[in-house]
């Protein structure tokens, strides 16, 4: 499974209705901002102490954040921690805004 997902390929899974968490890594004043809907806050500083009470390990993640640094170095280490299906959503919810939902804020 690649590491990166597009923020189409985001929407086409929401839209197909498929089951995966989609892990917002921001912190809450970004979350509040501009978010997808469905989107579980879990700040990148938060996740070693939350991901193994709140996320199953045989679920799909896609993991997102601004701009696709932070999701990415998230992704990295839920796959070292046996998260195997955890994939970072290329370019944020910034590409979100641009190429996919308009209505969501740019920030």
């Amino acid at each position: 499974m690649e590491y990166e997902i597009t923020p189409e390929e985001v929407k086409s899974k929401l839209d197909a209705g498929e089951s995966f968490t989609l892990l917002d890594v921001r912190e809450p004043w970004e979350f509040e901002t501009a978010r997808i809907d469905g989107a579980k806050l879990m700040p990148m500083g938060d996740v070693p102490s939350r991901a193994h009470q709140e996320l199953d390990p045989e679920d799909p993640v896609v993991v997102l954040c601004h701009h696709g640094v932070r999701s990415m170095n998230v992704t990295v280490w839920l796959r070292q921690q046996g998260f195997e299906k955890a994939q970072s959503m290329r370019g944020g919810i910034d590409a979100w805004s641009r190429r996919v939902d308009g209505k969501v804020p740019m920030y």
